[in-house]
């Protein structure tokens, strides 16, 4: 028996045990959404960000869908979608390729400024510019 094998017959005997109570199935689908909705959350703040920002989003959708059959739908629809809009891209022009890479470069900025990061590095190399600073946190 692989390695494989023997960790999924060992999640089923778990996952047997957890369904079968009441209060503990209540409680580890109550875990189970709240770990799968952090990840979503954290996906969704990384997705203009260079690095696996839809990879967590879907990550977060696929620890959701192992309990509620509502983020198995989602995912699956979602999936699909990337999947089109992906393509789409593919068969775009240059000039909307990289018009769509300028629009991101301008969401990270922003951002990026938004969250005081602008200012912070300034400092480290002695700028002390008023226009760096966040207007979110003074």
């Amino acid at each position: 028996m692989s390695a494989w094998t023997s960790i999924r017959i060992r999640a089923r005997k778990f996952r047997y045990v957890v369904h079968s109570n009441p209060k503990l199935n209540l409680a580890y689908r109550i875990c189970v959404g709240v770990v799968g909705a952090a990840v979503l959350v954290v996906g969704f703040v990384t997705i203009p960000y260079p690095g696996p920002g839809w990879l967590i989003v879907f990550l977060g959708l696929a620890i959701l869908a192992s309990e509620f059959a509502w983020a198995h739908r989602l995912l699956h629809f979602a999936r699909g979608k990337y999947d089109a809009w992906l393509d789409w891209m593919k068969r775009q022009p240059l000039w909307v390729q990289g018009l769509f890479g300028l629009a991101t470069c301008a969401i990270v900025v922003v951002t990026l400024w938004l969250f005081g990061m602008w200012s912070m590095v300034g400092g480290w190399f002695g700028i002390d510019a008023a226009w760096l600073d966040s207007p979110i946190f003074d």
